[in-house]
């Protein structure tokens, strides 16, 4: 008897060992590039998501990137996490102009100067209301107002 369940044992290993040999042959590898491809394009959808101008060049990036096994990898991070400070000197803005120009976006219907300046009067409105508050905690920490400033 103990031939007969072990015989049976063997068996029951091997087509599960038969069922596995093809898992790992034909589902693993899938599964690797799958997971190897959606890692490399989060530079690009975190580039899209706050509308980065140069969202283009890191999608060039991110699939070179995957043809030459990820050494441009950081590349991609650092270019999508960068405020791009040339591209505003040079336009006057930090967003794509596909930001401006989305017809469910904000700035649907205007023409691409006047979004231009409705967000840069939406900037420096945040900016204003920031100051403001700052400077009421100044106002807080010092007693008096009256004070000058190096006395």
């Amino acid at each position: 008897m103990t031939c007969f369940a072990s015989g049976a044992t063997r068996h029951l290993e091997q087509i599960i060992a038969d069922y596995l040999v093809w898992v790992v042959i034909l589902i693993v590898p899938v599964a690797v590039i799958y997971i190897f491809w959606k890692i490399h394009i989060l530079p690009e959808l975190y580039a899209e998501k706050v509308h980065h101008p140069q969202t283009k060049l890191i999608q060039v990036i991110c699939i070179m990137s995957i043809v030459f096994g990820g050494i441009l990898w950081p590349l991609a991070w650092i270019l999508a996490y960068s405020k791009p400070v040339l591209h505003k000197m040079a336009y006057g803005t930090d967003k794509s102009d596909e930001y401006y120009l989305d017809p469910n976006g904000e700035h649907a219907g205007k023409p691409l100067t006047l979004a231009l300046v409705d967000d840069e009067i939406i900037n420096l409105k945040e900016k204003l209301h920031g100051l403001e508050a700052k400077r009421e905690r100044v106002l807080d920490l010092n007693p008096n107002p009256n004070q000058v400033v190096g006395s």
